[in-house]
């Protein structure tokens, strides 16, 4: 699937718009729309400039179902440790054997750095927000699949996908077209602690 830029959206109107979108069509992006979305991901600011960001894609199905079927268990005893079981995410969705934790979305884009790279992480997800806005500018869809990390950091995990042994997942993120339109979501307010 090639991109389809929406017509005069600016930066803000991507903030205002974009989603985490939970349902995929079939479509699989195409070499441009990964290749637009990668060059938006690198532009983003960088401590010191160092650029510690690496990228993984993946696009075969087989082994995004795999990778949810490994990550499933791996996050819910995760989230049970940290009393995460509160809030949207009830984590006995996980335990479904039809539940995938990409959505079925059929491009997972991957976000690392060396483990040892001072601001990697703080890097990689500004990173990771430069995606999700040019794939909102797009047309795409997108969301944060934080349940997959511990999964993709495992060390056999790493050796099937290619991952350097030295580097840590940190921003996976699927995105695709939108099978139907995400809901928004309320924020609240900015809390300002101090305004001098």
């Amino acid at each position: 699937m090639a991109p389809r830029p929406v017509a005069g959206m600016t930066v803000l109107d991507a903030i205002e718009k974009r989603r985490s979108v939970r349902a995929y069509g079939t479509e699989s992006l195409d070499r441009a729309a990964i290749d637009a979305l990668l060059h938006a991901a690198v532009r983003a600011p960088t401590a010191m400039h160092a650029e510690p960001w690496a990228f993984l894609v993946i696009q075969d199905r087989d082994t995004l179902r795999r990778l949810s079927d490994r990550a499933k268990p791996l996050f819910v005893d995760e989230a049970k440790r940290a009393n995460l079981d509160r809030g949207g995410h009830a984590l006995h969705i996980f335990e479904r054997p039809d539940f995938n934790v990409f959505y079925d979305a059929g491009t997972l884009i991957v976000i690392g750095a060396e483990s040892h790279t001072p601001f990697a992480a703080a890097d990689c997800w500004l990173a990771a927000e430069n995606l999700m806005l040019a794939a909102c500018a797009m047309g795409l869809g997108s969301c944060v699949i934080g349940s997959a990390v511990a999964a993709l950091n495992l060390a056999e995990v790493k050796r099937e996908l290619g991952i350097p042994e030295a580097y840590s997942a940190i921003a996976p993120i699927v995105v695709g077209v939108p099978a139907q339109d995400a809901p928004a979501t309320g924020r609240r307010p900015p809390r300002i602690v101090a305004l001098w």
